[in-house]
């Protein structure tokens, strides 16, 4: 890029909200982004606390915040906030990238996107003519349906702990292909080619209660949360049949990428960005 800065002004200001959030890798990621193509910015974490969400959304805009990322527990919280919405952010309900424009808040999710180029690009998965199993019902999950569904995989069954709000994102998302509903117990005898954890149990080291039978040959298990070692889901599946695992970073850098195009206007490259954070967690496709 060929812009001036005026270095004497503080970088334009970004962050990403949630709870829990210090664990977040997306201020390195948006920094090597920055570098790699010259944007200047500064990006924190900010953490929390839950009921003061819109209150912290608000005092970061009115001190001169140009753009957020949202993680967990506030995504869903983030979509009733926006003024105006992206048709995929409409679509899903949930908020994971927000920018502040004439004192508008805008929301759209980036989290399939990512999801789906991570699985396509760098996984070499193919979601065609696939049983796919997506574990929660959360905003995480809400914001993967239609990017995976269009795709079109063989079926997708959504699983949850509280059936009725798997039930109700079947509903809201049938259209677009065969989408089942089920409550954890139901997943005896079923087998997938992917399984996708989409709740936020690996943050505190705990599993959904998974039937032990659950992946079909080559099957690929896919845990939406990263960490520095491999997460209990992936160590469960390593010993329950998985021919292969991954954690979500890469999804996180593709979402990240995707955050960073509807900021700046320019799309930077993921895959060195990704290779930075492989740990031995993830596999070298």
């Amino acid at each position: 890029m060929t812009d001036i800065f005026d270095f004497s002004a503080p970088p334009p200001l970004y962050a990403v909200m949630g709870n829990p959030v210090a664990h977040s890798k997306s201020p390195q990621i948006h920094k090597m982004f920055s570098e790699q193509c010259d944007v200047r910015l500064q990006y924190d974490r900010i953490q929390v606390d839950v009921g003061g969400f819109e209150q912290a959304v608000q005092y970061f805009q009115s001190n001169g915040g140009r753009g957020l990322n949202i993680t967990v527990p506030f995504k869903v919280e983030a979509w009733r906030l926006a003024d105006e919405l992206s048709a995929r952010a409409r679509r899903t309900e949930a908020v994971n990238t927000i920018q502040f424009e004439h004192d508008m808040i805008i929301g759209d999710n980036t989290d399939g996107v990512g999801l789906v180029t991570d699985l396509k690009k760098n996984l070499h998965c193919s979601l065609t003519g696939k049983k796919i199993l997506i574990l929660g019902a959360g905003g995480a999950v809400r914001g993967v349906l239609q990017p995976v569904l269009e795709k079109a995989p063989a079926n997708l069954t959504v699983a949850n702990r509280t059936v009725d709000k798997a039930v109700a994102l079947a509903g809201q998302f049938n259209d677009l292909g065969e989408i089942i509903a089920c409550g954890f117990d139901k997943l005896h005898g079923q087998t997938f080619d992917l399984v996708v954890n989409g709740t936020a149990a690996s943050l505190a080291d705990e599993l959904p209660p998974l039937p032990d039978q659950l992946f079909n040959e080559n099957a690929l298990a896919y845990d939406m949360m990263y960490a520095d070692k491999p997460t209990v889901f992936m160590r469960w599946a390593n010993e329950h049949g998985a021919a292969r695992t991954a954690d979500g970073i890469g999804m996180l850098v593709e979402q990240a990428a995707e955050s960073f195009f509807i900021w700046h206007g320019v799309r930077p490259e993921t895959t060195p960005v990704i290779e930075f954070f492989m740990r031995d967690n993830r596999p070298h496709a």
